[in-house]
């Protein structure tokens, strides 16, 4: 041990806990699985139901086959539908059900000497398709070695990946390590943005006690990650938006009355209360802790993001996104280069305040439009709101 780096005695420490993970679910395999069981993870437990399983979950429970299914939380106070049973994420709870279940799907990656039997089935959705953050060897010298080995292990436990494009099925085997069979079905995630999305935006509303005829419009951020080489953190920085130009701007341009929906990652809603924001203003809503990112932004009408992949899948109903990177030479610098050319893309980018309220000011809807469609046209986009079905099928014919 003397001479070893802090990355290689955390690796070797990591390795002696993968053994005895895989050992302990192997001893499991005495039990036997249930044909009908199919447990769900979001987020490594942090997220509640959301994301790409929580639609391919509803069309599961919509359909006449009965499921046994199962979520794996980390805040049991998290609400999930009748016909889902809201279970624990502990350790002894999540090899016991994943052990004895048929599918598992999951929008993650599963702990480190996770075992599958042979004739159960592991469907990876993943939490982003079209995406700007570099992911697997598309990092380089910034990919950790504990991240690479986690990757790989799991990536040898999936029998399918979803995709919702060419450019995705193109890239998967070097972004995510896999290299099996990776199945266009669309992001089940996307369904609710051509299914329903008029009722959607009414339900909101409702449910922030705001006017019906009230405009909205979603920050949201991406995660960002600590290190990956010792205890993983995360960090929440107070935006530099000024909300009040920006509502204004908002205002000025499209008309109406505006609302400013904040909306934190998953991951870093799990361990804050709120946003953290001292620069509010009035109108201003924090849904930071509502489980889906996707039934907000089907509420919306414009996103602001920097590097999150909601950009990529709001598209598909023509949501007007506006791009905020005040720190796109500090995030490139610690996470690597990113996956698109910003300024190639549909979106306007902004650096500061002046060159967002300028973006908004000079939006130009038809043409905005036109990008769009030529975009998901030259990278074989596929989101027709049957993607959930699709992936369904798949656990229907393989149960």
């Amino acid at each position: 041990m003397k001479g070893m780096s802090n990355e290689e005695k955390y690796i070797r420490k990591r390795k002696r806990q993968c053994y005895r993970t895989n050992l302990f679910y192997r001893l499991l395999w005495i039990l036997p699985v249930n044909k009908r069981k199919v447990v769900f993870t979001t987020f490594e437990g942090d997220g509640g139901f959301c994301c790409n399983p929580r639609y391919i979950a509803e069309e599961l429970l919509s359909r006449k086959e009965k499921y046994d299914i199962v979520w794996l939380v980390n805040n049991m106070e998290k609400q999930f539908p009748d016909g889902i049973k809201k279970v624990k994420n502990s350790f002894l709870n999540r090899a016991y059900h994943l052990t004895t279940a048929k599918v598992w799907v999951d929008n993650s990656r599963k702990a480190y000497g996770t075992a599958k039997r042979k004739n159960q089935l592991y469907i990876q959705t993943w939490h982003a398709a079209l995406e700007f953050k570099p992911v697997g060897k598309f990092r380089g010298k910034l990919f950790p070695r504990i991240a690479y080995l986690v990757s790989e292990y799991d990536s040898n436990l999936v029998d399918y990946v979803t995709s919702n494009s060419e450019w995705c099925t193109k890239l998967y085997p070097e972004m995510l390590l896999y290299h099996g069979n990776i199945i266009k079905t669309g992001s089940p995630r996307c369904d609710i943005f051509i299914n329903g999305r008029e009722e959607i935006y009414r339900y909101i509303r409702e449910r922030y006690q705001m006017p019906q005829d009230a405009k909205i419009v979603m920050f949201a951020p991406t995660f960002r990650g600590g290190s990956q080489k010792g205890n993983r953190q995360v960090f929440a920085d107070e935006p530099t938006i000024d909300f009040k130009r920006l509502v204004n701007a908002l205002e000025e341009k499209f008309g109406g009355n505006w609302f400013v929906f904040l909306r934190l990652h998953p991951q870093l809603a799990a361990q804050l209360e709120g946003f953290p924001l001292t620069n509010g203003i009035s109108n201003m809503i924090d849904v930071s802790q509502g489980d889906d990112m996707n039934e907000l932004a089907a509420a919306s009408d414009v996103l602001i993001t920097d590097y999150s992949s909601s950009a990529f899948d709001v598209i598909n109903m023509h949501l007007p996104v506006f791009l905020y990177a005040d720190d796109l030479d500090q995030y490139t610098e610690e996470r690597g280069k990113l996956m698109w050319d910003m300024y190639s893309l549909p979106f306007t980018v902004a650096r500061d305040n002046d060159e967002l309220v300028e973006n908004i000011v000079k939006f130009d809807s038809e043409g905005y439009i036109n990008k769009v469609d030529g975009f998901l046209e030259e990278h074989g986009v596929l989101e027709d709101g049957h993607a959930s079905e699709r992936v369904a099928d798949i656990i229907k014919y393989l149960n």
